[in-house]
């Protein structure tokens, strides 16, 4: 499944060493030349980790605002007691609760980049 893509939009552009993109494309990159490319397969572990069953959460829906109508996908954001703001997925949704999962989408998931180096700046 492709779940990005930027071949019909401007290239994504990065600082190496700034921990903008996952550790495993940033290495990828590391030695290319202009113009080269190349497809690389990115382990979870350097991509976006394993998926950790502790994020997985059920929680009862009185504890949610009574406009929130939660559907299964549905990505919310949510703040927790440190103030830190995440964005969970709806998983499962009953009469009186509803489950959410704070992994990455892509978490425990080997991933497959077709990489083109088109400018260095």
């Amino acid at each position: 499944t492709v779940f990005d893509t930027s071949r019909e939009r401007y290239p994504l552009q990065f600082n190496i060493g700034k921990g903008a993109v996952i550790a495993g494309f940033e290495q990828a990159v590391v030695g290319m030349k202009v113009g080269e490319a190349k497809t690389v397969i990115i382990p979870v572990d350097q991509a976006y980790g394993p998926r950790r069953e502790k994020m997985v959460v059920t929680m009862d829906r009185g504890q949610l605002p009574v406009d929130l109508n939660p559907a299964v996908g549905q990505r919310l954001e949510m703040t927790q007691a440190d103030d830190r703001n995440i964005l969970v997925t709806v998983t499962a949704v009953t009469d009186t609760t509803m489950t959410l999962d704070a992994n990455h989408p892509l978490s425990g998931k080997e991933l497959i980049f077709d990489i083109e180096l088109v400018k260095i700046l």
